[in-house]
């Protein structure tokens, strides 16, 4: 299997803003932060990192120009962002949704605080759009990873499906887009037309993980290599935040669930690490195909 974004063009897709200025990168937890900086600086513009602290990589941050700061501190963000000349900023990386009390509120949040509360009641596309809202009042524009790094998204691409997985992929693709106003998760379980699983809080990997242990268990009959995991967007989701994400990781896990591969929609998912994702998924025997976004019930 050759790198899955070999037939993605790279100079394709949306940038934003000034193309010499530089991009600020508010970073939780994981390698897509380091993979988005990357591309930028390949594309030749300046990243800063706000990393935010017990979340983003220290010695990885470290190799980039940053700041680090804490969930809650949307004042301190937008001082280093205007400090550091950038009106771009992308919201990028793993971070589990806190608690309200857990936050560490500075004194512009206070200030904002009916605005943050309205924000935290709804899910977590409701909450991310709220906080973007209110950087975007204060002069900033919030860009969406892959605008700004295209070449980090899922190609089209049929690697390996027969029949039976196709009509699990169908099945899953409108189930997601029935119960993506509700604001729920972005992946689904899928094997011999039944649904095993739908993503929840724990996020697509605890949803994995709840496969393999009910497997384990004998709560799953089918046998091992059946069942594919889909992801997408929800239909109402804003596409700058929170794009459905694949990785390393993925793979690993799906393997683990005893599944045949996964499907996610192409040019509407991130994809970290591509070149060791096909290599896992090319070792596990598994497939990884990127559906055309036309194919997904609800789609744009």
């Amino acid at each position: 299997m050759a790198s899955l974004l070999d037939s993605h063009d790279a100079s394709s897709g949306a940038t934003s803003g000034d193309a010499a200025a530089p991009v600020a990168l508010i970073c939780g937890a994981g390698t897509l932060p380091f993979a988005v900086a990357d591309s930028l600086t390949r594309r030749g513009r300046p990243v800063v990192m706000l990393a935010l602290r017990d979340w983003a990589d220290a010695a990885a941050v470290a190799r980039y120009r940053h700041h680090w700061v804490a969930p809650g501190q949307l004042g301190r963000i937008m001082r280093f962002a205007r400090d550091e000349g950038c009106r771009d900023l992308v919201f990028i990386g793993t971070l589990v949704r806190p608690s309200f009390t857990r936050l560490r509120f500075d004194w512009f949040t206070l200030r904002a605080l009916p605005r943050v509360l309205r924000a935290f009641r709804g899910g977590d596309d409701h909450l991310l759009s709220g906080i973007a809202r209110i950087f975007e009042d204060h002069g900033f524009r919030l860009v969406g990873a892959h605008e700004v790094a295209p070449d980090i998204l899922m190609p089209t691409g049929v690697l390996g499906r027969g029949e039976r997985d196709r009509e699990d992929i169908t099945r899953a693709l409108a189930l997601l887009a029935a119960i993506g106003p509700y604001d729920v998760g972005q992946a689904v379980v899928v094997a011999d037309g039944h649904v095993l699983a739908i993503e929840g809080a724990e996020g697509t990997d605890g949803l994995l993980d709840r496969v393999a242990d009910m497997r384990a268990s004998g709560r799953i009959r089918s046998p091992m290599q059946r069942g594919v995991l889909v992801k997408a967007p929800k239909p109402t989701q804003d596409r700058r935040f929170d794009l459905p994400t694949i990785g390393p990781a993925t793979i690993e896990r799906v393997a683990r669930a005893g599944l045949a591969g996964l499907a996610v929609v192409a040019g509407e998912t991130i994809v970290a690490e591509p070149n060791r994702v096909a290599q896992l998924a090319d070792e596990r025997g598994m497939f990884v195909v990127g559906v055309p976004a036309g194919a997904a019930p609800g789609s744009a």
